[in-house]
């Protein structure tokens, strides 16, 4: 990785105590740059029990700046954390739809009160583990999809700002998730081998139906198909997601049963039966909340899409509904479109940025 700056940029790394953030600074530090880490510590309510890992992330990611020679910090955003993006967190869960913690946490703790404390520090710079390219072209920064396409996450990044975008970098970018591990282990780094994270953004993995249920009361009732026969009862509109098989409880014979909506007024779950129903397949969309990469905002046209992590994308046309609603037609029926989630633009592989889905012209949140 180089970066034409004379003199060399002062970097501060995300630490997470995990093996990407661990690579993602061993790398620079080979390349000659002055770096320091940062560990954030986000959540605070119950750090101590058996599914939150901070204790030993925090270990580790001091056991990894030692090994660099590199200082590192451990700073505690979790006042931040809980009114920005777990409120909205729960808020959203609440009003019935699924919201992408990472998306928010990105925006709202990596890219905001990290980059403002290393940049009130001095650094030039903030780098993290991301699987995510940058391109500089004149005065512009683009955002570009990984070169592992199994592990690109730019669909989690697409709320950076220009002057966010301009001050990060990621030195994973062009590497894949074997390579990093290779380089972990050649550096003999502690976390060469630890298992990557899969839980909720700095809360960790936890059985999810418990975890909500500290924060809003459950609400069963009836579980019904669209012409309105009851098939069992839900445990809370909160607990499902669209397109969710898992769970329902429903047997019988035939095709498997899916979440195909919420009527939140009546607090019935709609379910529908076969992976194909019509209720599952939705031709466009709405989104709010727009967030570009680019400083100026895409034109209306067709572009690649992304409603959810790991899918292909898929064609849409875009349209301006006003300055912070916009509307996606796509090409052929995406599958359980989810309200809550955020749809994602790509011209190629460059990330122009997105909005959160409001709704569908097949699944609803009412």
């Amino acid at each position: 990785m180089k970066i034409n700056h004379q003199p060399l940029p002062n970097i501060v790394v995300g630490m997470s105590g995990g093996v990407d953030s661990s690579v993602a600074a061993y790398v620079l530090k080979q390349a000659g740059y002055p770096v320091r880490g940062v560990f954030m510590q986000n959540w605070e309510d119950d750090n101590d029990d058996e599914y939150c890992s901070i204790k030993q992330d925090s270990l580790d990611a001091v056991a990894v700046a030692d090994l660099l020679g590199m200082d590192i910090d451990i700073v505690n955003f979790a006042a931040q954390y809980k009114d920005n993006v777990f409120a909205y967190f729960l808020q959203e869960y609440q009003a019935g739809r699924t919201p992408n913690p990472d998306v928010l946490c990105n925006a709202e703790i990596k890219f905001k009160c990290f980059l403002d404390y290393a940049v009130s520090g001095g650094a030039d710079n903030i780098a993290t583990g991301h699987y995510a390219r940058k391109v500089v072209r004149g005065d512009v920064h683009y955002m570009l999809k990984g070169a592992d396409t199994n592990k690109d996450q730019s669909y989690f990044l697409y709320r950076l700002k220009p002057h966010q975008l301009e001050k990060s970098l990621f030195p994973l970018g062009e590497l894949t998730k074997p390579e990093v591990r290779k380089l972990a282990e050649k550096a003999h780094l502690p976390t060469a081998a630890k298992k990557d994270s899969t839980g909720i953004c700095f809360i960790g993995e936890r059985p999810f139906r418990q975890f909500l249920q500290r924060y809003l009361p459950t609400n069963p009732g009836d579980m019904i198909t669209p012409e309105g026969k009851k098939m069992g009862i839900h445990e809370g509109l909160m607990y499902y997601t669209l397109g969710q098989r898992k769970g329902l409880g429903i047997g019988g014979a035939g095709d498997a049963w899916f979440v195909a909506g919420k009527n939140l007024s009546a607090n019935e779950l709609v379910v529908v039966q076969g992976h194909q129903h019509p209720l599952l397949q939705s031709r466009s969309l709405i989104m709010h909340d727009l967030s570009f990469t680019l400083p100026e905002k895409p034109k209306e046209g067709i572009y690649g899409v992304k409603t959810r992590y790991r899918m292909a994308d898929a064609a849409a046309k875009l349209t301006y509904l006003n300055e912070d609603c916009a509307k996606l037609e796509f090409q052929e029926a995406q599958w359980a479109v989810t309200p809550g989630q955020s749809a994602v633009l790509y011209d190629g592989d460059c990330c122009l940025g997105g909005g959160v889905i409001t709704k569908t012209d097949q699944n609803s949140i009412v």
